[in-house]
């Protein structure tokens, strides 16, 4: 198995990867200024990164230019740009499931409008209220059956892909989160969530200097964790006891997820501490490596047990925005979606669908317009959204996903409900036909 490092800056420059066991480096991507959380590989085909700067003169498949939002896509084996897509807003945060069928964008105005791509066709399956500010980080369940998404308001929401694509939902509206935190007091910096299914553990960071434990299955606050700087980066302990938390201060803090001591709500200890702010982290489970960024531009492979720098690679220019760990042979069945690509011929992504701005043209379910006008995409194309949405979600409800055991809860709960609402009015009933009873009878007396 191949396991490279893939680092962006926010300053414009390139995405810079090397091999995690030689440390060699690999292919340079550019060009690309992506913000934090804005780089994610898309299956193990492409990868993709929202882009912060400004593109005027750049044009995209109907040849118009823009000067807000745009993703770039690029195949692993060529440094160019594949694909430039232009979006009427500013997209942030940016996620693909594991497979790469589907691809999220938050956007970075307000209120924070979330985005859900069809990655084979670029149809913009749904669009919908996310926050009322920025959507700052976006998180898959390890099932790609949840959706966590964090903004700058503070808040944290869990979304079930399963209710969001659901026809009576979209008829009726957004569909509301499962869970929606509010503890935060300022702008939420990142998420990380175990392997738990749906009693999974989250973690979030944030601005106000604290950490905070959620819980999905109790869908509340488990702990707070307040630490001497604000934490701009996350990352999980394979083995879920603890987590790595990466501050301002330039330290590498670590925290308990569930520790039921007094230490839960302490800070365990601290890895390093590098001349410049930790500005992202990620885990590699094989070989245990924690990585993280700085925004002096480095990137340090650490050995949590030793807590020691394993190896260094300087990736410029700028501080790190992002870091992913890639393994290029995770995905060996290459999704159905991947493989229609293959058979058809088209080796690119299409360009992603603008969304629209005016009320009328924003439906809360699947938009139904025709697909880009890209050579690659076949015809049959169109026809491909709402079956491949209807595949995923047996399929999710098939494999007994976090999102399929949440809402079988939520329905046992609103059947519960249902019961006692009847047992309600059947003793009103009774009641009011004891009244009427008592009526009759002093009448005719």
């Amino acid at each position: 198995m191949e396991i490279s490092i893939v680092a962006s800056s926010s300053i414009e420059g390139e995405i810079g990867s090397w091999d995690l066991k030689t440390g060699k480096a690999l292919l340079k991507f550019k060009p690309c200024a992506s913000p934090a959380h804005g780089l994610t590989a898309v299956g193990d085909k492409f990868l993709a990164a929202s882009q912060l700067r400004k593109d005027r003169n750049a044009s995209d498949s109907s040849g118009s230019g823009s000067n807000s939002g745009s993703i770039f896509f690029w195949s692993w084996n060529k440094p160019q740009v594949e694909v430039r897509s232009f979006l009427l807003e500013p997209i942030l945060a940016l996620a693909a499931n594991s497979e790469g069928t589907y691809i999220v964008g938050g956007s970075g105005g307000k209120p924070g409008y979330i985005y859900l791509w069809e990655v084979a066709t670029g149809k913009l399956l749904k669009k919908w209220h996310g926050h009322y500010r920025s959507v700052t980080c976006l998180v898959f369940s390890g099932d790609d059956s949840l959706l966590v998404s964090g903004s700058e308001d503070g808040s944290i929401k869990v979304w079930s892909l399963i209710r969001l694509f659901d026809d009576l939902q979209s008829q009726q509206g957004n569909a509301p989160p499962e869970h929606y935190f509010t503890e935060h007091t300022m702008s939420v910096t990142d998420i990380v969530m175990d392997y738990g299914g749906c009693n999974a553990l989250i973690v979030s960071a944030s601005e106000d200097r604290t950490c905070k434990v959620w819980s999905l299955a109790k869908g509340k606050l488990l702990r707070s964790i307040v630490f001497p700087s604000a934490i701009n980066a996350l990352a999980l302990d394979p083995c879920g006891s603890v987590f790595y938390a990466g501050g301002r201060d330039s330290k590498i803090y670590i925290g308990a997820m569930n520790a039921t001591s007094d230490h839960c709500t302490k800070v365990l200890g601290s890895i390093s501490e590098e001349s410049k702010a930790i500005t992202c982290l990620a885990y590699c489970a094989e070989g245990n490596h924690l990585i993280s960024g700085s925004e002096d531009g480095k990137i340090c492979v650490w050995d949590p047990k030793t807590r020691h720098p394993v190896r260094t690679f300087d990736h410029g220019k700028g501080p790190v925005s992002n870091i992913q760990v890639v393994r290029k042979t995770i995905v060996t069945n290459l999704n159905k979606t991947l493989s229609s690509w293959k058979r058809n011929g088209a080796s690119l992504p299409p360009f992603l669908e603008k969304s629209k701005k005016s009320d009328e043209d924003i439906m809360d379910g699947i938009v139904t317009v025709e697909p880009p006008p890209f050579s690659d995409v076949p015809v049959y194309a169109r026809y491909l959204s709402a079956n491949l949405i209807n595949e995923q979600v047996r399929e999710l409800q098939q494999q007994g996903s976090a999102a399929t055991e949440i809402e079988m809860e939520r329905l046992k709960l609103e059947y519960k409900k249902s019961l006692q609402m009847n047992d309600q009015w059947e003793k009103n009933y009774e009641n009011l036909l004891k009244v009427v009873m008592e009526e009759q009878n002093g009448a005719s007396n």
